[in-house]
């Protein structure tokens, strides 16, 4: 009688502790989970053009397996189809499409310290895919702008195929691999949810990304943060969420045998391919690359982030959260990188008592995750829908090769935020750019 007592005791705890965690829902979505595994297909078809796979047998059954067992502690409802490949490239990065496809760069292999901390890259990952960021991106970037209303016949007639095409597939990083912090944040508490149930250090993934950021800033982990924003608090946010599932296990799983001979494996792997530069189809510093077309002298609305402004119908918009991204065809590198275009999201000051203190911590900002950023002017003031704003010239290292512009243009808003605008495209095509964004920049309603 008592042993049974004490084990409906331990039941219901369990069952208190799995109703004290965060409740993660997917956000809103014009797709089914259906669509997206169809989705993830097509554009791993164009991804695995482009990568380098690793070959070896034991690396990618220690990857899959380890994958495989993140998943069945996962709340998979809709029962993805998930498979794990490792890509032959150095950086350390990690990147998982809608439904399933997940790819996990060597180099973050060789960066982890323990399997725990791979777990949690991967468990992170595997979050994005159960909470749909990918389709869920594509969709707010429907409601936000008319253009992508083509994407409705698309999805009538599940031509995923033609739709991967307008979205700008992989090449593009576009607005499938470009998530919002919120999106981050909620893949944080899910993977750290995983990796208690599995028995791992909760900890670790927030640990891994925190060593990360402090011990590779402007080195080989400047894509992986790229295309992962970091949430702010991100250890804090991790470490409440292991006291909703009652604080860290007494003897928490770090390591593995398989682990470590798998970090052997890539460490003992020759260097990473280089890949094959394109044939040339221009002159200047692109690299090679085509040149976008140029900005359509028609514009349309778009409302987003807040505010309001025309830009060229043929420069598409990506929306994270605060963060809109507005690019044309080809305006980005294949990392996602913006080489043509307009940037504009929202930074918080510190304790900036006026637009000039606040502007000065976001250029300070810059300069640090930009080692190439230099000042070529000075702030000067400006005024932005009749608000006071200043606008700083800079210059930087293009994606696309050479020397870009970088024009800033900040207004302070009430609640304290700083409201930032960069144009972005190469120094000597910039002029034919200027015309564009003067009128984009007219355009802007903050109200």
């Amino acid at each position: 009688m008592r042993k049974r007592l004490i084990l409906i005791l331990i039941l219901a705890l369990n069952v208190t502790l799995l109703a004290q965690r965060t409740r993660l829902r997917p956000g809103t979505n014009m797709f089914s989970p259906q669509q997206d595994v169809e989705m993830g297909r097509e554009v791993a078809k164009e991804a695995e053009q482009e990568l380098v796979l690793i070959k070896n047998n034991d690396a990618n059954a220690y990857i899959s397996a380890l994958g495989q067992q993140i998943v069945a502690k996962s709340p998979n409802e809709n029962k993805f189809p998930f498979t794990f490949k490792i890509v032959d490239d150095k950086s350390i990065n990690a990147f998982a499409l809608p439904g399933g496809p997940i790819y996990v760069h060597r180099g973050a292999i060789e960066a982890a310290d323990n399997e725990a901390q791979l777990a949690g890259v991967i468990g992170h990952e595997v979050g994005h895919v159960i909470l749909r960021h990918g389709t869920n991106q594509v969709t707010k970037a429907q409601y936000a702008q008319a253009p992508l209303a083509i994407l409705g016949g698309l999805l009538g007639n599940s031509n995923m195929g033609a739709l991967v095409t307008q979205l700008g597939g992989f090449a593009a990083g576009s607005i499938l691999l470009k998530y919002s912090r919120d999106a981050e944040t909620q893949s944080d508490l899910m993977g750290t949810q995983i990796l208690y149930d599995m028995t791992y250090d909760p900890r670790a993934m927030a640990q891994f990304f925190d060593k990360l950021a402090k011990e590779h800033k402007g080195s080989k982990a400047e894509q992986f943060f790229s295309n992962h924003p970091i949430p702010e608090n991100r250890i804090g946010n991790v470490n409440d969420e292991i006291r909703k599932l009652g604080g860290s296990p007494a003897n928490p799983r770090l390591d593995s045998p398989d682990f470590q001979e798998v970090k052997r494996i890539m460490l003992s792997l020759p260097e990473p391919p280089k890949p094959n530069p394109k044939p040339a189809s221009g002159g200047g510093d692109n690299k090679g690359a085509a040149a976008p077309p140029a900005p359509s002298t028609r514009f349309i609305d778009l409302a987003a982030g807040g505010i309001r402004l025309k830009h060229p119908e043929n420069w598409k918009p990506m929306v994270n959260g605060t963060n809109v991204t507005l690019a044309p065809d080809r305006g980005m590198d294949s990392k996602g990188n913006l080489a043509y275009g307009l940037i504009i999201d929202v930074f918080k000051p510190q304790r900036a008592r006026n637009l000039n203190e606040a502007n000065n911590q976001f250029l300070s900002d810059l300069s640090k995750n930009n080692p190439s950023m230099k000042a070529v002017r000075s702030p000067a003031q400006a005024r932005i829908d009749g608000q006071n704003a200043l606008v700083t010239e800079l210059s930087n290292a293009s994606p696309v090769g050479g020397q870009e512009t970088d024009i800033v243009v900040t207004v302070l808003r009430p609640n304290g935020d700083l409201l930032y605008f960069v144009q972005v495209a190469p120094t000597n095509q910039f002029a034919q750019y200027q015309s564009t964004f003067r009128n984009v920049m007219n355009s802007i309603s903050l109200r």
